[in-house]
């Protein structure tokens, strides 16, 4: 590392220290209860995610920013900053857990991040960047886009240190072809790599919320347990311009929060089952399906929670033949069949498990999992009540798409031969068959899809038993049916939509980095935009 950036992070770090007190509370984060009734800014972003923290960071250094934010603090919780409690809040389905549990109608069991940064503060932690395919494809700047991820890893992104069961699954696909290996890297790159990851050496996780370290901590304002209700817009000469926000504290107080000029905007960034229905909770949305619900139309959208999309993800679990160590995603076989591979261990144990019924198998347990590209498989997001705090249901279609079945059924083979290698010859009980493996995956599947069959020589009828979800999911807001190319809501003035509803396809392996940097490209966009050279970013 250069003195330059070593002076930067440094820099960060003791601006971190100085604005956050001892419980890791910045000065300008509070209770959404102490807020006043009504309130004034030059930018609203509703929802302090993994795109809408480094989004409210960004725009804080030049305008007044009011992020809103409807979970609570992940400073001092424990669940959420250490490595081997990642498990416990997904197993956590009370209405005040950072990770809101729901499921699809298909049947699979899936989380929502509520809590400050979002999923990155109940996810897996690994971080990797979306190919140069990927940033061309979505149209962005490759030199923002280059200069917008180190923003986000000096603060966030770690080098992970591989230990027995990681190595053993990174010479695993080395032998079974998945090369060349890249070594450690953030990059997007065929064969098989080292990641990175968002929990630093000492097991403590950095999620977005970290990123607000570089706020103007006298512009922002951060208010937590804060929940939007609905957008406020003005209608005349056949304009829809958005001026507001109504949102409720945890007391069910109802608030009010307002743009402060004809250049100020309100951008939400509220996930991909948060934005869509906040948007047809507030009159935008399919006309037929906002009357049934009884919502005034304000603008006519049908393409508002279409194109909804989850990477399915299939797993081959291996009862170990001994204890392994607790490690989550670090090491990924990036195929060109589009099928990305990688593995944990060691999870599992305690009894707020979500697998706590399996303990038997899991204590000395691993898995080997799969994840296909894009997917090209979609679906649609409606309401199902008309309060924000309920989960819309929402459909992913899993496997309609042939390529997508068929990119899972190579996926599988491909572990099934890493089983094989002389590499887990001393983790995997030489009595257990691959068969025999699949079909135990098969009913330990975290999915409530009835299982078709116990025929363990079908790969493609396994897929769709045992799939399940590494909450990847996206659209709802897609860029080119909802918002345009810089994200602006067709229709209306002054709202924009910063998040992963607006993508097509899962960027990259892992999509969080690419979201946190999203949130700071878009970010940096905005005041260039509005202030030329003045911006200074």
């Amino acid at each position: 590392m250069e003195i330059k950036e070593l002076t930067m992070l440094y820099d960060i770090v003791l601006h971190a220290f100085l604005i956050r007190d001892a419980a890791g509370k910045y000065e300008f984060m509070k209770e959404a209860t102490d807020a006043a009734p009504t309130g004034f800014y030059d930018y609203i972003v509703v929802g302090g995610g993994t795109a809408g923290c480094p989004l409210a960071a960004t725009l804080s250094q030049n305008f007044s920013v009011l992020l809103l934010e409807r979970g609570g603090s992940p400073y001092g919780n424990i669940n959420i900053t250490r490595v081997e409690n990642f498990h416990i809040n997904l197993a956590d389905v009370s209405p005040t857990s950072p990770s809101q549990f729901f499921v699809s109608e298909e049947g699979v069991v899936n989380s929502r991040g509520r809590v400050l940064g979002g999923g990155s503060a109940i996810n897996a932690g690994f971080y990797s960047r979306a190919s140069p395919h990927d940033v061309s494809k979505n149209g962005w700047d490759g030199e923002l886009v280059n200069r917008s991820f180190p923003w986000v890893e000096r603060v966030v992104a770690h080098r992970p240190e591989i230990k027995p069961w990681q190595r053993a699954v990174k010479n695993a696909l080395l032998e079974v072809g998945v090369s060349p290996y890249n070594g450690f890297t953030y990059d997007h790159i065929y064969g098989t790599k080292e990641g990175g990851t968002i929990f630093d050496q000492h097991g403590d996780r950095h999620t977005a919320a970290d990123l607000l370290a570089y706020a103007h901590p006298r512009n922002l304002t951060v208010l937590l347990h804060a929940s939007v209700e609905r957008l406020l817009f003005l209608k005349g000469n056949e304009k829809i311009l958005t001026h507001g926000v109504v949102y409720k504290d945890a007391k069910g107080h109802k608030h009010e929060a307002y743009l402060k000029n004809g250049k100020s905007e309100i951008i939400v960034s509220a996930g991909a089952l948060g934005s869509p229905q906040l948007l047809m909770l507030s009159g935008i949305g399919p006309r037929e399906h906002l009357k049934t619900m009884g919502i005034p139309v304000v603008l006519d959208q049908p393409n508002v929670g279409q194109g909804m999309a989850d990477n399915p993800m299939n797993a081959i679990c291996i009862p170990t033949t001994h204890p392994v160590e607790k490690s989550l995603l670090q090491v990924v076989g990036i195929t060109k069949f589009g099928s990305y591979i990688e593995a944990s261990s060691g999870f599992g144990t305690n009894s707020q498990s979500i697998h706590k019924h399996l303990e038997t198998i899991w204590h000395k347990g691993a898995f080997i999992m799969e994840k296909i590209m894009g997917p090209l498989s979609k679906g649609r997001l409606a309401l199902m009540t008309t309060n924000i705090e309920d989960n819309p249901t929402v459909s992913f279609n899993y496997f309609k798409n042939p390529r997508d079945l068929k990119r899972c059924v190579m996926g599988i083979k491909t572990i099934e031969k890493m089983i094989k290698t002389r590499h887990f010859r001393k983790f995997i009980n030489p009595s257990l068959s691959v068969p025999e493996l699949r079909n135990i995956s098969a009913h330990m599947a975290f999915n409530l899809i009835p299982k078709q069959s116990n025929d363990t020589t079908r790969v493609d009828q396994f897929c769709k038993d045992s799939v399940t979800t590494i909450w990847h999911y996206h659209g709802g807001c897609q860029v080119g049916k909802v918002v345009d190319k810089d994200h602006h809501v067709y229709g209306v003035q002054a709202l924009r939509i910063v998040d992963g509803s607006t993508f097509t396809f899962s960027p990259g392996t892992n999509p969080q980095a690419t979201v946190m940097m999203m949130g700071r490209y878009m970010g940096v966009k905005i005041l260039r935009k509005r202030l030329g050279e003045a911006a200074g970013v």
